[in-house]
């Protein structure tokens, strides 16, 4: 890291040019890459991937749900008057070219409901055959003092999302909730420096982005998490490399070897940070799903170009401007105070840190903790004197939130909690005050052949006999302009939503009692899709888990040379992970606190790939904090401090950051909330309590509380695992060298030659 600090500082207008080209060209083709995004969840090559291609060739039906009419007369619908009334609307929406069948039977004379079938081929916004232009057609047919109203998933899913902003406003949000925050951490002009790294990370991604769309479909979620994902990583990796340089400014480094110092030992641990996020995110690419693969690549590109620009274009920022940048303070920054410390011997492996206030390092040259420093040395020493107490406390409160995660049920959102208010709401209303179940909105389509005569109604007699099915609607070949050349169309209405855990049941029930028919062509619908995606995707999850919990703990264990803080590591990691999951399900899928701040009802799951998407985000993101205070500990205790003292030390030199940075990415994935769709604040509210649990109740309390429990036991390696990873044993340990100093001083001649060289 110290060669490549030195080459970019002797390249500084070369580094800058690199970065700001980067930047400008991402910034130029921002439209072009979000427009290039799509908005598919497909799962090729799975039965309902194969069924879909069967409907849409021989029956003209499309994925999607369809749009359901439901029409109120004041006379009875069953009477001749009634019968043309209802032809006559169903004559306009033909006309409008839209595939009409039968809808299901209502429990209300005076209502029906008429079913426009999903076409096979994208239809324009006001096109023919597009919902809209059908459902005003019927509406314009319909005979005085009659009702259309009309419904579907996709219109309540539209109507229930309130225009929220868009991914530029919800980024500007974000920033300026993170400028508040770095105004009040560093109290100095020096507080824009994370700002323009991000917004070069942010830019520079997004045009990386846009060449990904060449190659690959990028579903339009993506452009939420490269913005506001990357604002808050972004601000992480530089705030660590800046602070680390302030600290040693005060340490007595002039201001070139504090740039190297920092870039050194900071550029080390933003680097392992942003492996361990490449880890979780490049996890999605195993996924059979283009969507989600496509997360995992864009995620990916976050980390990695945030981690150049820290260790790349921080430094030079900071050789050239830093000092006259952070020399008009605010009494409330973060501050190092020169005073030297007081000397101690160290509390030990595993005793308290003493009293008198000291850090107890017992070292010379290091800084005294000044500031909003001592208040974090203050608590953990409480922590630590309290260890045993802080420690049920912490692992209570995290029980407390994870164990509603144990009841989550991934699926897609029940229509009720799809839109509150709106036509596609009042029509909802009107099909269920007619009696008709709410998996008419999502119906199974069964294609059977027409030879031989009988196969219809054997398939036909199969599926009523299936528990969870309502009604089944017979389509006859060319009937009404819908239905299938040849055969006939089984229109299957479940009697719950399916994407819900009970309308998931009906599906696979109804797939079994087809299955090996030779007369059925194909069995479709959005809700086999829904099974299809829970048992693909969930199928491999634990697999998933294992890869990535696997190679992070190596990863670890080379970084920390400890397997027992490797080991605690990925085990808090996992515990943030659950806590999020609880959270999730307590919010949107039991309803407590999605109205209130939302406006939406319960919606009686937690959308299907949302649980995927926290995992592979927040194991990453959440390991970033771990990654910082554990490397701060290894440095404290490689120096000769005690297990207490260190832990002293990394939190009272990084526990201000690390709230800091948790609370920027907090308001990012709170500004990411206010995107119109629903899924989307669901994976915000994921992510945001992830990241919120982890750096308070995790690392502020259990991270502390452990290493101090576990004493000496933190940093066991055994000595053949060292050699196989070519790595060092702890000092201490049988063959382990002895303690480094903290300072290395060989920084001064570096700083100096390559001062020389610049001038």
């Amino acid at each position: 890291m110290t060669a490549l600090t030195g080459f970019v500082l002797r390249r500084r207008l070369l580094v800058v040019l690199f970065w700001g080209v980067l930047a400008v060209a991402g910034a130029a083709t921002v439209t072009v890459t979000t427009g290039r995004l799509t908005w598919a969840f497909d799962l090729p090559g799975t039965p309902s991937d194969r069924a879909g291609q069967v409907l849409a060739e021989q029956a003209g039906i499309g994925p999607g749900d369809p749009e359901l009419l439901v029409v109120r007369a004041p006379v009875a619908l069953a009477d001749p008057a009634g019968r043309q009334g209802l032809e006559r609307i169903a004559a306009a929406a033909r006309g409008a070219g839209a595939q009409v069948a039968p809808g299901p039977a209502t429990g209300d004379p005076h209502a029906a409901v008429l079913t426009l079938l999903p076409p096979a081929t994208q239809v324009p916004q006001g096109g023919a055959g597009a919902p809209d232009e059908a459902r005003a057609a019927a509406r314009d047919a319909a005979p005085p003092g009659w009702r259309v109203l009309g419904t579907s998933t996709g219109a309540l899913a539209g109507d229930g999302a309130p225009q929220g902003a868009g991914v530029l406003a919800e980024t500007v949000i974000g920033a300026t909730g993170a400028l508040v925050v770095l105004v009040l951490v560093f109290g100095s002009p020096l507080a824009l420096v994370p700002l323009l790294t991000a917004a070069v990370s942010i830019l520079t991604t997004f045009l990386l982005l846009l060449g990904l769309t060449t190659v690959t479909s990028v579903n339009g979620i993506a452009q939420f998490l490269v913005a506001l994902v990357g604002l808050g990583v972004a601000i992480d990796y530089s705030l660590l490399v800046i602070t680390r340089w302030r600290e040693e400014r005060a340490a007595g480094a002039d201001d070139r070897t504090a740039v190297l110092i920092a870039n050194r030992v900071a550029g080390r641990s933003v680097a392992l940070s942003g492996i361990t996020v490449c880890i979780g995110l490049l996890s999605l690419v195993f996924l059979p799903m283009p969507a989600m693969r496509s997360f995992g690549y864009a995620g990916a590109l976050i980390p990695l170009v945030s981690v150049a620009v820290a260790v790349t274009l921080v430094p030079i920022v900071l050789d050239v401007a830093g000092a006259r940048l952070d020399r008009f303070r605010l009494r409330f920054g973060l501050r190092f105070s020169r005073r030297a410390p007081a000397t101690g011997s160290g509390s030990g492996s595993g005793g308290s840190t003493g009293s008198g206030g000291s850090t107890g390092s017992g070292r010379a040259g290091l800084p005294e903790l000044g500031g909003g420093v001592a208040g974090w040395s203050r608590w953990t020493r409480w922590v630590l004197r309290h260890r045993w107490a802080a420690l049920v406390a912490g692992v209570a409160l995290l029980a407390a939130l994870g164990v509603p995660g144990l009841g989550m049920q991934p699926g897609d959102t029940r229509a009720a909690a799809l839109a509150t208010s709106g036509d596609a709401r009042d029509g909802l209303d009107a099909l269920t005050a007619a009696d008709v179940p709410t998996g008419a909105l999502t119906p199974l389509y069964v294609l059977v052949a027409d030879t031989p005569p009988a196969a219809a109604a054997r398939v036909e007699g199969r599926v009523r006999a299936v528990a969870g099915v309502a009604q089944v609607i017979e389509v006859p070949a060319g009937a009404n302009r819908a239905g299938p050349a040849s055969g006939r169309l089984l229109v299957v209405v479940p009697r719950d939503q399916t994407g819900m855990p009970a309308g998931n049941e009906t599906v696979r029930a109804v797939r079994a009692a087809v299955d090996g028919d030779p007369a059925v062509l194909a069995t479709g619908g959005s809700g086999v899709g829904s099974v299809d995606f829970l048992d693909r995707v969930y199928g491999a999850f634990p697999l998933l888990l294992v890869l990535v919990c696997g190679v992070t703990f190596v990863l670890l264990v080379r970084a920390f040379r400890s397997v027992v803080l490797a080991v605690k590591a990925v085990a808090l990691n996992l515990l943030s992970l659950g806590a999020a999951y609880g959270v999730m399900v307590l919010v949107w899928q039991d309803g407590h606190g999605s109205t209130l701040l939302w406006g939406t009802p319960a919606t009686g799951t937690v959308t299907t790939w949302v649980p995927i998407m926290v995992f592979a985000f927040l194991f990453g993101l959440s390991m970033d904090y771990e990654v910082f205070l554990l490397a701060r500990m290894r440095e404290a205790y490689d120096a000769g401090a005690g297990t207490d003292d260190a832990v002293v030390e990394s939190l009272g030199r990084t526990g201000r950051l690390v709230t800091s940075a948790a609370l920027i990415l907090f308001l990012a994935f709170l500004s990411m909330s206010a995107a119109p769709a629903t899924d989307v604040r669901v994976l915000a509210t994921g992510l945001g309590a992830g990241i919120l649990v982890d750096a308070t109740i995790v690392r502020g309390l259990l991270v502390p509380t452990l290493v101090g429990v576990l004493g000496r036991a933190n940093w066991w390696l055994p000595a053949p695992l060292a050699r196989l990873l070519r790595v060092a044993p702890s000092p201490g340990a049988p063959g382990g060298r002895a303690p480094a100093a903290r300072r290395d001083p060989r920084d001064d001649d570096r700083a100096a030659t390559l001062t020389s060289s610049l001038d």
